[in-house]
This record gives C-alpha cells, sequence and structure tokens, in this order.
C-alpha cells in the first residue's frame, strides 16, 4: 500500500492589522494641518484688538485691502471699479453671506468706510479682521 501524502500549500499573507491605524494618524494629521493654514495669503498688517468677533458662517469670503489699496477677494486681486460686482458674483445665493475685510492698519479709515458701504449695499455680513494685541 502506498502511502499518500497531501502536499501542504501555503499561501502568502500580508498583515493589514496596523494600516488601520496609520491611516487614522494620517487623516488627523491633515486634518490639523488643514486647520492651521489660513485662507487669505495677503500680507496686511492688521490693527490690533482684545478680542475679535466670531463668525458663524464656516466659509467667509476674504476682502483684503493692501496699503497701496490693492484689493483682493480670496487672494485674487480686482480692481477698485470691479469690487462691488466680483463681490456680489462671490456671494451669488448664499443666504446669509459673511465678508472679512483685512484692512492694512496705515490706510485711512475712510478707506476701510467705502468697503464697509460696498458690503452694507450687497446686504452681508462684515467683520473687521484683527490681531491680538498682546495686553497693550
Amino acid at each position: 500500500m502506498a502511502r499518500l501524502r497531501k502536499r501542504v500549500h501555503r499561501e502568502a499573507e500580508v498583515s493589514t492589522d496596523s494600516l488601520s491605524d496609520i491611516m487614522f494618524f494620517l487623516m488627523l494629521f491633515f486634518l490639523i494641518l488643514s486647520t492651521m493654514v489660513s485662507p487669505n495669503a495677503m500680507k496686511v498688517n492688521l490693527p490690533s484688538s482684545t478680542n475679535s468677533p466670531r463668525i458663524e458662517n464656516k466659509n467667509p469670503i476674504h476682502l483684503a485691502v493692501t496699503k497701496d489699496h490693492k484689493y483682493f477677494i480670496d487672494s485674487k486681486e480686482v480692481s477698485y471699479a470691479d469690487l462691488e460686482a466680483e463681490l456680489k458674483a462671490k456671494i451669488g445665493d448664499k443666504t446669509e453671506p459673511s465678508v472679512v475685510i483685512h484692512v492694512d492698519k496705515d490706510l485711512l479709515y475712510q478707506d476701510f468706510i467705502d468697503v464697509m458701504q460696498l458690503g452694507d449695499r450687497l446686504k452681508c455680513k462684515m467683520v473687521c479682521a484683527t490681531q491680538p494685541s498682546n495686553g497693550k
């Protein structure tokens, strides 16, 4: 009687037990990193304030005015003549639009008022961005 043996076939396995942990840490890292990135890339010397108002809108429109009177809507340069039309197009059909104004502190107060009146005409909430005063 011949002895028949079964051949043992082993299959290669890739352990994916730690893959979910690695993916979780990568997701957490990118989530924290994305909250630290400022959506407004224009360098504007902001005035200081002890407290800043909170914005309920999660996606506000950022309007920056530099020292040399250049206007930017979400980092896109716009001329003052086209500012109202561009802002109106950016607002679109939002129910409660919010605009964060980044006005350089060296500009005249009238420049700030001009932008505020523009927001009033477009019926949107205007918030002035400031930097912390550090107790000064």
